[in-house]
């Protein structure tokens, strides 16, 4: 397929040929929904702990006896139902994480892309024309390209300067195609990519292997 390039003043360029694999499938919703659930599931930290009736400090010993006091039957004071006692099927520290198939977690990648081409909110830039870190200049980029008040900006490398012009302006982030993730993509309007970040997303997820691995997919 064709993607046309623009330059830093929003103006078209050129149009590059980009692989359909990547950019031209028909998007998985499904398996994007899951890739998306497994990435979110594995941000969270998973620390809340309490402690059950026999990891609280104090005595095990029996409150008071059994019987002749008038009173109910107690055991210790560690018991869930007094204070300071334990907590009964409190939480407990535990791993969130979700293992997915890399096919999996590939093929939500090159939906997210395939869908963002198709409705326009994917557009890619020569350059970016910084030779120095500049929120303004980044600004300037941004509005003439019209990338909407949230974008993500994939870049072939780290790139310092584009990270800081970028950083200080609302709704803009910065990511190098190699942690290229489905949860940012969703998590912004619009796409904006360099030729250099398109030929790096090609490498890492195009070409034959890709083909037949959606292939692969598909026929699961």
């Amino acid at each position: 397929m064709k993607l046309q390039v623009l330059d830093a003043a929003g103006q078209s360029v050129e149009e590059i040929d980009a692989d359909d694999a990547v950019f031209g499938i028909e998007p998985n919703e499904p398996v994007v929904h899951q890739t998306l659930l497994a990435q979110l599931a594995a941000r969270r930290s998973g620390s809340a702990n309490t402690k059950s009736r026999g990891e609280v400090r104090g005595s095990t010993r029996k409150l008071r006896r059994q019987k002749g006091l008038g009173m109910a039957r107690v055991g210790s004071a560690n018991s869930p139902i007094r204070g300071g006692g334990g907590v009964a099927f409190g939480p407990k520290q535990r791993s969130y994480v979700q293992k997915l198939p890399k096919r999996m977690r590939r093929l939500a990648i090159r939906s997210v892309l395939s869908a963002r081409a198709a409705d326009g909110r994917l557009k890619v830039i020569n350059d970016l024309g910084l030779e120095q870190p500049s929120t303004s200049g980044m600004k300037a980029v941004l509005d003439a390209a019209e990338s909407g008040r949230s974008v993500l900006i994939v870049t072939g490398e780290s790139d310092t300067n584009v990270l800081r012009s970028a950083r200080n302006i609302p709704g803009a982030d910065v990511l190098p195609a190699d942690t290229l993730n489905v949860a940012d993509m969703l998590g912004h309007g619009s796409l904006l990519l360099t030729v250099d970040a398109v030929r790096r997303i090609e490498a890492l997820w195009g070409g034959d292997r890709a083909s037949s691995r959606r292939a692969a997919a598909v026929e699961a």
